[in-house]
């Protein structure tokens, strides 16, 4: 398995947007590919949450890593989270 390679960018971006190392390694390992801009790829996971951010409660969670697929390891280049209210289609 390569290993998983996390930029300062991507860092700063998992305490600011809610997620952990952990949400964004089972995200590329299991979650669902999809291309990107510029070569990179997507990698979604979507799990159930049920807990506040950021003021609000949110039932589900979308972790999105950006990351770039190199033949010896992933680079995460930035994270993007999505939540989701009881009921909402992620």
């Amino acid at each position: 398995m390569k290993p998983i390679v996390f930029t300062r960018h991507s860092r700063d971006r998992l305490a600011r947007r809610g997620a952990t190392e952990e949400d964004v390694i089972r995200a590329i390992r299991g979650g669902y590919r999809e291309p990107a801009q510029r070569g990179l790829f997507l990698y979604r996971l979507t799990q159930e949450y049920r807990r506040e951010w950021d003021g609000r409660y949110y039932a589900v969670q979308q972790v999105t890593p950006v990351v770039d697929d190199l033949p010896d390891r992933f680079v995460v280049v930035t994270i993007y989270t999505f939540y989701f209210q009881e009921g909402e289609v992620p």
